[in-house]
């Protein structure tokens, strides 16, 4: 997978603009199922991992941030890669099941259903856009077995995009010349683009985003 652009410095940094600031538990969704000191080490890692990438963070980095001695880290994460591969499974995990509730489900119609999925899906990388750029930029640098396993579920994920747009399509609610895979890669990348240029100080909220994405995406699919 190619990686986004990196021309905007991720808001993990400080104030100060000399590190990565500190990332609370609602921050990485699925944190709270571990133990205090393996999530402030997750949390801190994510930080990390935005601010500086993998490569160019340390363990030691992830272990400060955490408030820890060096070591500590691996205690609970063996190895650097460890700790990316749980925050990137997290995160691509959360992603996918906002996607796939019984609520959503529960919507008949084409459209209602795949604005309400557009709309949670670009929420989602506003909302946590310091993992979601993890998740992104540094998806290449898992273990060979591990990137294999985020990717089925970014394949997962981006089958619900296409079943909407192609459910659409068949029922005749959506335009019948619509490209459902080039139209789901589209709506998918709309959500995606957030996490290089997204400001939680910044004019929109991750709702304002969602909505107007959601308009978008009826645009795309309907006369």
């Amino acid at each position: 997978m190619s990686q986004l652009d990196q021309g905007a410095a991720p808001s993990a940094r400080a104030a100060d603009g000399t590190g990565p600031g500190r990332l609370q538990a609602d921050d990485l969704p699925g944190s709270e199922r571990y133990g205090e000191v393996p999530r402030r080490l997750l949390l801190s890692a994510a930080a990390c991992f935005a601010a500086n990438g993998f490569h160019g963070t340390t363990t030691r980095h992830i272990a400060a941030g955490a408030g820890l001695s060096p070591a500590a880290l691996y205690v609970h994460f063996p190895s650097k890669e460890l700790a990316l591969y749980e925050v990137v499974r997290l995160g691509h995990e959360h992603a996918r099941s906002i996607l796939t509730g019984p609520d959503v489900e529960a919507l008949a119609d084409p459209g209602e259903r795949l604005a309400e999925i557009v709309s949670r899906y670009t929420r989602f990388h506003a909302r946590h856009h310091v993992v979601a750029r993890v998740c992104q930029y540094d998806l290449g640098a898992l273990a060979p077995e591990h990137y294999a396993e985020v990717l089925r579920i970014r394949q997962a994920t981006n089958e619900v995009f296409r079943v909407a747009v192609a459910s659409g399509v068949d029922s005749g609610a959506f335009r019948a010349d619509v490209d459902v895979r080039r139209v789901s890669r589209a709506l998918i990348s709309l959500a995606i683009d957030l996490v290089r240029w997204y400001r939680p100080e910044g004019p929109e909220s991750p709702e304002q985003l969602g909505e107007f994405n959601a308009g978008l995406a009826l645009r795309l699919v309907t006369a």
